[in-house]
């Protein structure tokens, strides 16, 4: 039995990744719109009717008038917009966040793709908050670069013209999209310090907190909390900082579904930084949208990935 899949908005950069994952595989049959009725409603409405699961690679309004089209035929839905990722009735589709996370995507209704910066920051947050090593109410600092396909079709432009800086430093108004879903699904109680920046290099990304250790704590605390979490999973990694040396690349994950996260402590022992390195595309969207995509389906995890 091959199962139907429509994604909304495939022309896009996240939409033609993950058609690229799916295109070859013998028990997925693609759901398409003529290109010249792409946006029309009555089209796109039957596509949905069609399909068993459809993947949202839309704007946010758009997105949330896609659910609503969508609702009369049941189909499961995969937002990769930031419109549902707090909503009370989606799954956060982050299968390794929490014991039970992969069990809540697997039997949703609707699932919501995380944030490409947010997968990085609750990955190194969510367990250690947990654990209480990390208070909900600490001051926490994000830093991170990614490359410009995050920024969607008009960065890629400006990039692909040659008009754009090789780096840039941006949301320094302290409202970016993605700090609601941290905040929410990493159990902080303040919002954190989040700025991000861009690259000249199409995709990769690094999130970086660092942190001052209070006393009693030590380095190796924070690498046991997240190798004990993330044990046995297949796109999660710790990883030994001295395999990577003193130069991280945030192009070394690009084309694969993997996560690597590090800890880097200070020569003194009470300063580390945590780092999340991982294809902004890969795990931090597309991959995500179809590693959660088979966990709705019931197929092999790593399937397509």
């Amino acid at each position: 039995m091959a199962y139907k899949v429509f994604i909304d908005g495939e022309a896009g950069t996240t939409g033609l990744q993950i058609r690229d994952r799916l295109i070859g595989r013998d028990d997925i049959t693609l759901v398409s719109v003529d290109p010249e009725r792409r946006k029309e409603a009555a089209a796109r409405t039957e596509a949905f009717a069609e399909a068993d699961v459809a993947i949202l690679c839309l704007p946010d309004d758009a997105a949330i008038e896609a659910v609503e089209l969508a609702k009369p035929h049941g189909t499961r839905i995969i937002d990769a917009s930031t419109a549902h990722r707090i909503a009370a009735d989606w799954a956060f589709g982050f299968a390794e966040m929490t014991a039970g996370q992969r069990a809540a995507i697997a039997s949703a209704q609707y699932v919501s793709n995380p944030g490409c910066y947010s997968t990085g920051a609750i990955a190194l947050l969510a367990p250690l908050v947990a654990v209480g090593l990390v208070a909900a109410d600490a001051g926490i600092t994000i830093n991170a670069i990614s490359g410009y396909t995050g920024g969607g079709k008009a960065l890629i432009k400006e990039y692909e013209d040659g008009t754009a800086p090789d780096a840039f430093v941006y949301g320094l108004e302290h409202k970016h999209k993605h700090i609601p879903e941290i905040v929410h699904h990493a159990g902080l109680a303040d919002k954190p310090v989040f700025i991000p920046s861009v690259g000249k290099f199409a995709q990769g990304m690094i999130v970086q907190i660092p942190l001052h250790l209070p006393a009693g704590q030590a380095a190796a605390d924070y690498e046991g909390a997240l190798k004990a979490h993330y044990d046995g999973q297949t796109f999660m990694r710790l990883v030994d900082p001295a395999s990577i040396g003193p130069r991280v690349d945030p192009q070394r994950l690009n084309g694969s579904n993997v996560m690597e996260l590090s800890v880097h402590p200070s020569d003194e022992g009470n300063r580390l930084v945590l780092l999340a390195t991982l294809d902004n595309l890969g795990k931090g969207a597309s991959g995500a949208a179809v590693q959660n995509l088979n966990i709705m389906l019931g197929t092999e995890e790593g399937a397509g990935l």
